[in-house]
């Protein structure tokens, strides 16, 4: 029996550099910034004070203003994708089996914001002053829980909770479940709002932010030797994937075929990567043989690339393993030199981005990347600075995640 075909048809973000699929990627490939100083709280006290803030962003663009009371900020930014991946789709859930439709949205951290909002709430007011909508807006399945209910889906729904990789993983396991035939459409990907007092400060603590207040912009620098730390952003991406005769049927628009996945733990540390990559690049070994492709077939890779300087290395070094010589004859970029880190987000964020790269045949860059950390080698291509026109016929997106959490995922022009 052949192996169904899965492949994406309809792509929905919010970010701080922009809240529509085309203008995200001609933003990244421009190299503009998302990147400013925090306005949402106060940072006085803090010693970052500039992030990925999504600024021109409500609710009730989408939905009523009632019912986005009802959900913390993750869940806003998901289901506003999701409504914008829809609608890219082409699709009308009236004339669909709702219970072979999935949700699968991941996030790292869930309803933060709602969290700090209550607890706030709790030691001025008491305990008869919180909210009952506290645990429905903070628990992190509430992104897919809602997403379900807008438009009445019924297959399975779940949330995917693995750090950085939360919406790689998400994406991987919708993947898998179109291919088994579980579901035909599947709404999948990852939110993430954790720009708060909070979420920064602690951040800020594990000293793991860029701290070039005096330039924001060019804060984050993946793969560069001047690297100091990465940037904490929000937003959400959300993708449709569907079985490919399914699309085909219904004369829905094509961006790429979901090839592969490949998923695993380092079992090293809770917040460092293994330091030779090893986790990482046997993720890319499992995505790689589980679309039946080799190495050198690979025109790209969306990195992980985060501008920390245990990531930028440890994912050089598993590109190298895993691709030998072919490492050299590729093209690999980090957006999150334009995004910043949207944390579980970020892997919906950037196969977004991937998709858009090969169906229209350019390669956003590493905006701010000046001089090639030695560590990262300097002879292999890591697309500084300007986009490149490139025909791309498959490309890797990679998400690795604290916790030890690597996952990869191959594209496919159709």
């Amino acid at each position: 029996m052949s192996r169904r075909r899965v492949v994406i048809t309809g792509l929905g973000c919010v970010t701080s550099l922009a809240s529509s699929s085309d203008k995200l990627f001609a933003s990244l490939c421009e190299g503009k910034s998302g990147i400013s100083k925090i306005e949402c709280f106060d940072t006085a006290e803090y010693p970052v004070k500039f992030g990925g803030e999504v600024k021109d962003f409500e609710i009730s663009e989408w939905i009523s203003t009632r019912e986005g009371r009802r959900m913390d900020r993750f869940t806003q930014m998901a289901l506003a994708s999701a409504i914008q991946a829809v609608e890219d789709s082409g699709l009308k859930f009236e004339g669909e089996d709702a219970e072979r439709t999935s949700v699968i949205i991941g996030s790292g951290i869930g309803g933060l914001k709602e969290i700090e909002e209550q607890h706030i709430r709790l030691l001025e007011k008491g305990p008869r002053k919180v909210s009952p909508f506290c645990v429905p807006k903070l628990m992190g399945n509430a992104a897919s829980g809602c997403v379900s209910i807008h438009y009445g889906l019924k297959g399975p729904n779940m949330c995917v909770v693995t750090a950085c990789a939360s919406a790689g993983n998400a994406i991987g396991e919708a993947f898998y479940n179109v291919l088994s035939g579980r579901s035909d459409i599947s709404v999948t990907g990852g939110s993430e709002a954790a720009l708060t007092p909070i979420g920064l400060a602690s951040f800020c603590s594990l000293k793991s932010l860029s701290t070039r207040n005096d330039d924001p912009t060019n804060a984050s620098r993946p793969f560069d030797k001047d690297r100091d730390g990465f940037v904490l952003s929000e937003g959400a991406g959300i993708v449709v994937i569907e079985e490919y005769e399914h699309a085909k049927k219904r004369g829905a628009d094509i961006y790429c075929e979901l090839l592969g996945y490949g998923a695993t733990g380092d079992a090293h540390h809770i917040t460092a990567p293994e330091p030779e990559g090893l986790g990482a690049g046997e993720a890319m070994k499992l995505a790689l043989k589980d679309s039946g492709l080799n190495p050198g077939q690979i025109d790209y890779i969306n990195a992980h690339g985060t501008s920390t300087q245990l990531n930028d290395v440890a994912e050089s070094k598993a590109i190298r393993k895993v691709f030998g010589d072919d490492a050299y004859n590729l093209a690999v970029s980090s957006t999150k030199s334009c995004l910043g880190h949207l944390l579980g987000a970020s892997g919906g964020v950037e196969l977004i981005a991937t998709s858009k790269a090969i169906k229209e045949s350019v390669i956003p860059p590493t905006a701010n990347l000046e001089n090639v950390d030695p560590e990262c080698d300097v002879k292999m291509d890591f697309v500084p600075k300007d986009a490149r026109e490139k025909e791309v016929n498959y490309a890797m997106s990679n998400s690795l995640g604290f916790g030890g959490h690597n996952c990869s995922l191959v594209v496919g022009k159709v």
